[in-house]
Order: structure tokens, then C-alpha cells, then sequence
């Protein structure tokens, strides 16, 4: 299965046709007729009809022929759609996309980690902390930052990718006792980025490469959710240390291209501390725990 190479308009398209087929006649007060549907979820002509738009007009909205749509328009088809504040955010940031789409594919973001945020990482020992790109490539770790994810460090610095962690690397399931959780949340963040970003080459390779390689993330790739549910707390079952939990925290970091700031903390005094202190004294120390790896486009 390749990557999607679709326009702005394509985009905006998809994820009103995923949203339609998950939304039920009943939730959004229509009377279902006798017989069995053959379209699940709402028909088109059902959804204009909510959203008060021409059956014509949705049609060539969903087909990514339409993309110029009001913020009425946008506002109405989210609450046909029942969409909460982040899909509906998220259905108008596609909407402007498409209405300003430029034929030129924008150049994959710089992957250079400012030095002043490698101390950063440094300093927060033994808090395990890293940096990511957009598409979840580990751009610069502390030891512990890298550890946690038992088995990361045997990829090769190219390949380290937290989503393809989930997904492709044997003990992420060990790993993480809420592993369905874990894979929601990372592929709803993935498809809010490539919503609104449909033509990056970081993010299409490696969509492109799970679709082939995971049947889990192309089947949650397909519902199109934009929405996941972070925990405050994660818990690790990690094959060093034993079983910790920890409080996670992500941040995006100003002036940078997308790129964001993953750490974990615990109660100083607990178990779970103690735990975090082990990994971090424990973690193998290289020459890149202070560095950016290459892109992992370059790996393949």
C-alpha cells in the first residue's frame, strides 16, 4: 500500500467522508427507514440535508473538487458531524489549507536541536527526556530519554522513530500495558499533521512505510481520527528496571519547526523514582545522547 499523494482538497475530502460513515442516523436524530443501509453511517444526501448545503455541493466538497467552503458552511457540517473542538479545529484548518493550496511541496523542516536545548536534556536528569521532529523522529535524547524505550537503541540512529517504535519494534508491546491506547493516540497525532501538512515528505514517508509494514496502524489509519486520549501518567514494563509508572509531559519548543519536547517524571522517594534513577545510572552513554541523529528519510 503506498503513501497518500493527494491535494489539500483531497484531504479535506477524506475526513469528512470518515466522519460521515462514523456518524449514526439515530446520534444525529434522524428517524433510520426499514431495510438494511448499505452505506454505513450517514448518507451524503442525509449530511447535506443537516448541514443545509446543496447534495450537489457536499458531493464535490468530499470528492476535493469544492475547496473554498465558508467558515458557515465548516461550522454547520461540524455540528451535523458532531464533531468535539479539536476535530472541528482541525476541520477548519483543512478548510483554509485547501482554499490556499500551493502545487509546491513544502521542504522537509530543519532536524538541527539548538544547543542550548541538548543542555536542556542534560539538565533533567534523571527525569528521561528527548526531542522529536513533527513525524516522531528522536532528534537528541538524554540517557534516560532514550532507555525508556527498551530495545530503541539497537535501531540505528536513522531509524528511531517513536511511532515506528510502537508499531514495528518487538517490545513495545511488553513495553506498554496499555499498548491499543498508546497506537490511538500516536496515529490520531499523525493524521492531524498530515491533515494539514499532506504533501511533507517526512510525514508521507513514513506513513508510507507503516501502511506497508503494520496492518494495526493502516487500520487506525483509515478511521481518520484527529483526536487521542494522552494520559497524564504512563506505566512502563520495562525489562531493566522492572515495572514504573511515570507522569508525561509533552511540549511544543519555540522557534523550532514542530519539533517538541517529551519528559517523564516521578515523586522523588518512591519506587518509581528510584526505578527512573536506576535507568538513567544504568542507560549506555554514546556520543549521540548529546547529538541530533540524521533524518530517518535517509535510512531508507
Amino acid at each position: 500500500m503506498a503513501p497518500e499523494q493527494h491535494t489539500s482538497g483531497d484531504a479535506l475530502g477524506r475526513f469528512l467522508r470518515a466522519r460521515r460513515t462514523q456518524t449514526s442516523p439515530e446520534s444525529a436524530g434522524l428517524t433510520p427507514g426499514a431495510g438494511v443501509r448499505r452505506t454505513p453511517g450517514l448518507r451524503r444526501e442525509e449530511l447535506a440535508t443537516l448541514a443545509g448545503v446543496s447534495i450537489d455541493y457536499y458531493t464535490r466538497l468530499e470528492r476535493g473538487k469544492e475547496t473554498r467552503p465558508s467558515p458557515g458552511v465548516v461550522d454547520a457540517l461540524a455540528r451535523a458531524l458532531q464533531l468535539d473542538d479539536d476535530e472541528h479545529h482541525h476541520l477548519r484548518e483543512l478548510a483554509a489549507r485547501a482554499a490556499r493550496y500551493a502545487p509546491e511541496p513544502p521542504p522537509p523542516p530543519s532536524r538541527t536541536v539548538r544547543p542550548h536545548l541538548k543542555l536542556l536534556l542534560e539538565t533533567m536528569r534523571p527525569c528521561p527526556a528527548y526531542v522529536v521532529s513533527r513525524s516522531m523522529d528522536l532528534l537528541a535524547w538524554n540517557p534516560g530519554g532514550l532507555a525508556l524505550y527498551a530495545g530503541l537503541a539497537d535501531w540505528p540512529a536513522t531509524q528511531r522513530n517513536l511511532a515506528r517504535y510502537l508499531f514495528l519494534h518487538p517490545t513495545a508491546r511488553e513495553l506498554f500495558p496499555d499498548w491499543e491506547n498508546q497506537v490511538r493516540t500516536c496515529v490520531a497525532g499523525l493524521r492531524a499533521r498530515a491533515g494539514i501538512n499532506p504533501d511533507a515528505p517526512d510525514l508521507t514517508h513514513l506513513v508510507g512505510e507503516l501502511l506497508l509494514k503494520s496492518p494495526d496502524f493502516a487500520k487506525l489509519w483509515e478511521r481518520y481520527d484527529v483526536v487521542g486520549r494522552k494520559k497524564i501518567q504512563k506505566t512502563f514494563h520495562h525489562p531493566q528496571v522492572g515495572v514504573l509508572t511515570l507522569s508525561a509531559q509533552s511540549m511544543h519548543l519555540d522557534g523550532t519547526p514542530g519539533q517538541r519536547l517529551g519528559a517523564y517524571t516521578a515523586e522523588p522517594g518512591t519506587p518509581d523514582h528510584d526505578a527512573m534513577l536506576l535507568l538513567d545510572m544504568t542507560a549506555p552513554r554514546s556520543s549521540s545522547s548529546r547529538g541530533s541523529a540524521p533524518s530517518s528519510a535517509d535510512g531508507r
